[in-house]
């Protein structure tokens, strides 16, 4: 019993003592908030943030404090000339007895609740309100747009990482980094969108939309107001040639014709962002090998620098590559505000003069949401219809535009379409041929077909065969030669 009473005199100073009282402090305050959160719904991200990781680890701090204390406290003994041996456990001894007994319930206790701390850690690190909320400068682009998304309803960790350990440890270890950038204002304005490093859509798309099963066309139906006083609408009915990978379904064709697993389209791209593609191979399910090299002198690559380029097998995000975080354009958000009546399409010039506003450079959420209140008040003085304008443009910029972080719609390009970016005609442009001197086509009705367009007499002529696209202006015959994005921009 000597050598117990020496050893836990090592126990006996200031820094143990400290440590132990603000650890068993922390431990009951944090045992407090994770009942409450058990027991509560709809607590903030930062209750989390506190519970499951901030406490934890000062308990854990806590007790490397007892350790040190007792480690300083070793050596100043050892310095005295008294040496303390490890103690000499006597089960035949009752307080021992007691005092082991106690010693096993504590640890058990505490190592069920670290337990039952690490899991929910786990969970709360991979939840939707710790991504978004957080890091709420930061990432509130990106929180905000995702809560306005189809995929609003799936979390953040299903799509970035995925099933599996591997790439479980490699978003942590890259979240580490993340958090230093965040702390120490690292971080890019605005967050770059990280192409290189998402995981393939075989292994995240995949495990909910089933490639086999698709086929057929799907109907689509876009107006657009015009610029003018009237806000004059023109409306697009359009079949989409979805098409499939399945040949139960139906001859292998449409959009969906270049998915992984049906053809092997491989690509080179000659930027980060992959918006210029000057090199396609196409493996079809006959095994037969085309390549595609792009006539235009400026980006066209020899044999020996495709040899030496990586290159990228084709999947959904190519196309698909803002699914859970768009960000519209100011024509697109006053076009779909208007055709679903939160915008009064009656009201003068409204769509010219809300996309106007909305599309304005601003220092700040703030002074943006005060200069559309005060545009559209001096437009519009007397309107009945004035407040509920304001409160629906003001929700548009809010929801799209995040001036602190220098978000817009033209720095997160979607491709799906070709009309204010390159999309589609990065490949699908006429201009990459094969040594047989076959294009890649750029024909409109290889991925849809419009059935009606115009105004409202003009839509109740559906043709089943398809017409023609009809351009709303004047433009000639300029629509067939140029890309869409050269005019379309997305603002006035």
């Amino acid at each position: 019993m000597d050598e117990m009473h020496k050893f836990s005199n090592l126990y006996r100073n200031w820094i143990s003592l400290l440590g132990t009282l603000l650890g068993v402090c922390a431990l009951v305050i944090d045992l407090i908030m994770i009942v409450m959160d058990a027991t509560h719904d709809n607590l903030s991200a930062y209750f989390g943030l506190v519970s499951y990781l901030l406490i934890p680890l000062f308990v854990g701090a806590c007790g490397a404090v007892v350790v040190l204390g007792m480690i300083l406290t070793h050596f100043r003994v050892k310095r005295q000339g008294a040496v303390p041996r490890l103690p000499v456990i006597d089960l035949a001894d009752r307080r021992t007895v007691i005092r082991l007994a106690a010693f096993s319930l504590v640890g058990s206790v505490l190592v069920m609740g670290g337990i039952v701390v690490a899991y929910r850690a786990y969970h709360f690190t991979e939840s939707v309100d710790f991504c978004g909320s957080v890091c709420h400068t930061v990432m509130k682009p990106e929180h905000t747009a995702f809560g306005q998304s189809p995929h609003a309803n799936t979390s953040c960790a299903e799509c970035h990482i995925g099933s599996g350990a591997q790439w479980f440890v490699k978003a942590k270890i890259s979240g580490l980094y993340q958090v230093y950038s965040v702390l120490f204002n690292k971080y890019h304005r605005p967050i770059e969108t990280p192409i290189q490093s998402l995981r393939p859509a075989k292994d995240t798309c995949l495990a909910c939309h089933w490639p086999s099963k698709f086929f057929g066309s799907a109907l689509r139906i876009w107006t657009h107001y015009g610029s003018d006083e009237k806000n004059t609408p023109w409306t697009i009915k359009m079949l989409l040639n979805i098409g499939g990978g399945n040949p139960a379904y139906g001859r292998i064709r449409g959009i969906h014709w270049h998915m992984e697993g049906v053809n092997t389209v491989e690509y080179i791209a000659t930027d980060s962002k992959r918006m210029v593609i000057p090199w396609v191979r196409v493996s079809d399910q006959s095994g037969k090998v085309t390549v595609y090299r792009t006539e235009d002198k400026k980006s066209r690559i020899t044999d020996q620098q495709a040899a030496s380029l990586p290159r990228r097998s084709m999947d959904c995000m190519d196309c698909h590559n803002r699914p859970a975080h768009p960000f519209r354009s100011p024509n697109e958000l006053v076009d779909l505000a208007m055709s679903e009546g939160r915008l009064d399409s009656t009201m003068p010039s409204l769509k010219a003069f809300g996309v106007k506003v909305v599309a304005a450079p601003y220092k700040t959420e703030e002074e943006a949401l005060a200069a559309i209140e005060q545009g559209l008040r001096g437009k519009y003085p007397g309107d009945a219809r004035l407040d509920s304008t304001i409160r629906e443009i003001q929700a548009l910029y809010s929801g799209n535009f995040f001036p602190e972080m220098k978000v817009r719609w033209n720095e997160y390009p979607n491709h799906i379409g070709h009309k204010i970016t390159a999309g589609c005609f990065r490949c699908h442009d006429g201009d990459h041929v094969s040594e047989s001197g076959k294009r890649i086509p750029k024909d409109c009705n290889t991925c849809h077909m419009i059935l009606a367009q115009g105004a409202d007499k003009e839509l109740a002529e559906v043709s089943s065969s398809g017409l023609e696209f009809k351009h709303p202006e004047d433009v000639g015959d300029e629509w067939k030669t140029s890309r869409c994005d050269t005019c379309h921009t997305g603002s006035p």
